[in-house]
């Protein structure tokens, strides 16, 4: 008996770039690809799927229940908030994830924020363009602060692959480094309690997940007790930071500056609160491209064929929520 066709939906093909190849399954397959998806559209797109890959496009109950012949939603992506994963359990639908591929690029990006923000590294750049060289009549100009990583303390928030690569640069540049105990937990197998290490960070990196416990992390209280001004990393989630609360934390001195790279809902509308802080001097926003170096995208990719070819042999990885 000929084997089935799977039907393989890519919703949003554009969230991984045009020269990154896909894999190309060893089994029987219909491949389609949508460049974007739109929240009315991903219903019918999913109608008659078998396999549905997402990067960031909304799967919840209402679009399950359009597509009964869905078996798998492999999430192209290590985050999959955008799915409902209690809902596909539910309903006898495996959800996959991608793992490990971005702990080069993520902290590559992290430090060339923060290295950025630590030498005034923009500010020199705009002057030098702008003449100030010239003007300055000697060999240099001392217009912005200077400060070096060595000695300098950096404080993170999550321990998985990403965060612990980044203590690895961390202390590659000689710098401490602590790590943040959920909020309310004591001190403790070498994490440090969160009011006490928003004390004593000079950095601080974030590298959890979004979840409930974690919406908001940075707040008002914690920025208030950041006796260190310290500079804020965020490659993470958007929402793990109050960004209200960032804004006059910096104005009133209790941070130093900060790098951010994701948003609470990208791309953020023009008159969002994310882009009058990109205006802001000593702060550095990138458009959610951490991730994205040719080489962490290429094996990203690889791995997707990993997750679709291990799911159709039925010796599934990287499942979230098994089926059935």
């Amino acid at each position: 008996m000929p084997r089935p066709v799977a039907r393989i939906v890519f919703l949003d093909r554009d969230t991984v770039a045009p020269q990154i190849a896909l894999p190309i399954p060893g089994f029987p397959h219909i491949w389609e690809n949508h460049a974007r998806t739109a929240p009315d559209q991903t219903a019918a797109r999913l109608a008659g799927a078998s396999v549905a890959i997402t990067n960031k496009v909304r799967i919840g109950p209402a679009e399950l229940d359009a597509a009964p012949d869905l078996r798998l939603i492999a999430v192209a992506a290590t985050g999959y908030d955008c799915v409902d994963v209690a809902a596909c359990a539910a309903r006898g639908v495996a959800v996959t994830n991608i793992r490990g591929y971005s702990v080069n690029t993520v902290p590559e990006h992290v430090f060339t924020l923060l290295l950025a923000l630590r030498r005034s590294l923009v500010p020199y750049v705009t002057d030098t363009r702008d003449g100030a060289w010239q003007r300055a009549g000697q060999f240099c100009f001392f217009d912005h602060p200077i400060r070096d990583l060595a000695g300098a303390t950096m404080g993170i928030v999550g321990m998985g692959g990403i965060g612990r690569r980044v203590a690895d640069l961390a202390r590659a540049f000689g710098m401490a480094v602590i790590v943040a105990a959920r909020p309310g937990a004591p001190s403790g197998d070498g994490r440090v309690a969160f009011e006490d290490f928003c004390a004593r960070a000079d950095v601080i990196s974030l590298h959890c997940p979004l979840t409930d416990a974690t919406r908001g992390l940075l707040g008002a209280e914690a920025f208030a007790a950041m006796t260190r001004a310290p500079i804020i990393l965020n490659t993470a989630r958007g929402a793990l930071i109050d960004l209200p609360a960032l804004a006059m934390a910096l104005d009133a001195g209790q941070v130093s500056g900060a790098g951010i790279d994701v948003a609470d809902r990208e791309p953020p509308d023009a008159d969002d609160i994310l882009m009058r802080l990109a205006d802001h001097p000593r702060v550095l926003v990138t458009p959610h491209v951490a991730w994205a170096s040719d080489a962490a995208q290429q094996a990203l990719s690889d791995q997707l064929g990993d997750v679709l070819e291990a799911f159709d042999a039925g010796a599934p990885i990287n499942l979230v929520t098994p089926a059935g």
